[in-house]
């Protein structure tokens, strides 16, 4: 407890002598929080440029401007080397007094860990080999009033990394990594969607009726309407409407909003982008998501084999197609297609230890075997196809009508993305909504309400379509191999401590 005691203490003596630097930096005319500096070059571009260098050569030609954070400082004397972070990387740099003269040095000497500064110079290699910027000039620009932590220990706690997100991106690279690689990436499905003619597009998040997924809501309540909103859980319905409206591709990246449960692969706010395709159906859905995720590993992460939740993912192979049903009868023996009666249906999900709630259908019992028995089994991608109409009010019937044109396709166990051949019969989807709202009356507090609007738009008409919503998140935790979601969002929720 004692040495608790007393690592708080030097903390707070190092923040203390810290502020005390304020006074001397505006005694010397500086200010501690700096003002605007013009950079000319980044450490990344340095090292390219001056890599030719030979060892103690120096390059006298171009007066180089570079700031960053201080994250490495050997004071010794009238010389010494600082290592300057900015966005692209770390570059060392070598400040003389008798080069930068006794006035600067003795402002550098202020410098602490963690400071911001600018170094003006020109570019060297040292004796080991290492481009350096030799200084002219060193620039304070902002005063870091809290120590980094602790070079060799860093910030380890996962919670401490995610609630300190700044701080986290200072000190860890893979983290740094992950944040510029995350824009990327959804820049990367951009470029892929506008070249197959899909028109990006926004759609409200304050939703008058619930619909488009089965979620539990956030409610929240606009004042000058008195009227209470939902935020939104899928961009679905809003999208299928400009598809009646004439737009044929649409494509949306957006935040979705459900007040679920908290996990490694939940988030109550995360990314979707839900695309339709007019005169499309499930089959243009995955060869569309085929060629994506090849695109993404091929162009933007530059790696098709990948290791993810503890397994071995070739994203090069075809992905396997199957059955809903097909995959039950696998692992358990039981065929669905022969299980003609809910009774029948109860009775099996009994005998195997499935709890039956009172809004479930034999469409919910099958679902419920797919996900005891077979979702842990999925680590290949894998299009699992055939789900049964009671738990697709949005999909389109297959030829035998206890099942729909939909597929999820799973890699490593987890669902990345959901498609239907959309159901646009008008008459087909009120009897489906009507269907969600009795199942809200069981129980069911996912279930989805009657969206009379929605209903009238497809009575003008929707082309066959097919449709599909992907977990963008996830698409980024198997691209950058991360085992949480809360490693790919800058910002996840976390409880309040």
């Amino acid at each position: 407890m004692a040495k608790n005691v007393t690592l708080e203490q030097d903390l707070n003596d190092q923040q203390q002598r810290r502020r005390e630097k304020l006074d001397l930096y505006r005694e010397m005319g500086i200010d501690p929080f700096g003002c605007r500096y013009d950079v000319n070059s980044s450490s990344l571009e340095l090292k390219s440029t001056y890599s030719y260098l030979k060892a103690e050569e120096c390059d006298e030609n171009t007066l180089v401007k570079i700031a960053g954070r201080i994250v490495l400082l050997r004071k010794m004397g009238k010389a010494s080397f600082i290592t300057l972070q900015d966005r692209y990387g770390k570059i060392q740099c070598y400040i003389r007094q008798d080069v930068v003269g006794e006035d600067n040095y003795r402002v550098f000497k202020l410098a602490d860990l963690g400071d911001i500064c600018a170094v003006e110079g020109y570019m060297m290699k040292t004796k080991t080999g290492e481009i350096t910027i030799r200084a002219n000039r060193y620039v304070h620009l902002t005063k870091a009033l809290r120590p980094l932590p602790d070079k060799f220990h860093g910030l380890q706690d996962p919670e401490d990394r995610r609630r300190k997100r700044y701080v986290d991106l200072i000190v860890n690279d893979d983290s740094r990594e992950v944040a510029f690689m995350r824009p990327k990436i959804i820049r990367g499905i951009q470029n892929f969607m506008d070249k197959e003619n899909f028109v990006e597009v926004e759609t409200s998040i304050l939703q008058p009726i619930l619909g488009g997924a089965n979620a539990r809501p956030f409610i929240t309540h606009h004042n000058a309407l008195e009227q209470d909103f939902y935020l939104r859980i899928a961009t679905e319905l809003s999208l299928k409407r400009l598809i009646v409206g004439g737009m044929d591709r649409v494509y949306e990246i957006g935040r979705m909003f459900r007040n679920e449960g908290i996990d490694t692969t939940h988030n109550p706010e995360f990314t979707t982008m839900e695309a339709y395709q007019a005169f499309g159906d499930l089959s243009s859905m995955a060869d569309l998501t085929e060629r994506l995720i090849r695109y993404l590993a091929k162009n933007i992460t530059r790696k098709s084999k990948i290791k993810w939740l503890g397994n071995e993912i070739d994203l090069d192979k075809p992905f396997k197609h199957a059955t809903m049903n097909d995959l039950v009868k696998e692992k358990t023996g039981i065929d669905f297609k022969e299980v003609d009666t809910f009774e029948r249906a109860k009775e099996l999900a009994i005998e195997h230890h499935i709890e039956v709630e009172n809004h479930f259908k034999w469409g919910h019992i099958l679902n419920a075997f797919f996900e005891k028995y077979v979702e842990e089994t999925l680590i290949q991608p894998t299009f699992v196809y055939g789900h049964p109409l009671d738990v697709s009010p949005l999909a389109r019937k297959s030829a035998d009508p206890r099942y729909t044109e939909r597929f999820e396709l799973f890699i490593s166990t987890k669902e990345i993305c959901n498609a239907f051949t959309e159901l646009n019969d008008p008459l087909d989807q009120r009897e489906r909504f009507e269907a969600q709202v009795l199942e809200k009356n069981n129980g069911n507090e996912e279930a989805c309400e009657v969206d009379d609007d929605f209903i009238e738009a497809l009575e003008y008409g929707l082309p066959p379509t097919g449709g599909i919503g992907y977990g963008i998140d996830r698409m980024i935790m198997m691209l950058l191999e991360k085992d949480s979601i809360r490693d790919v969002l800058l910002f996840p929720t976390l409880k309040r401590r």
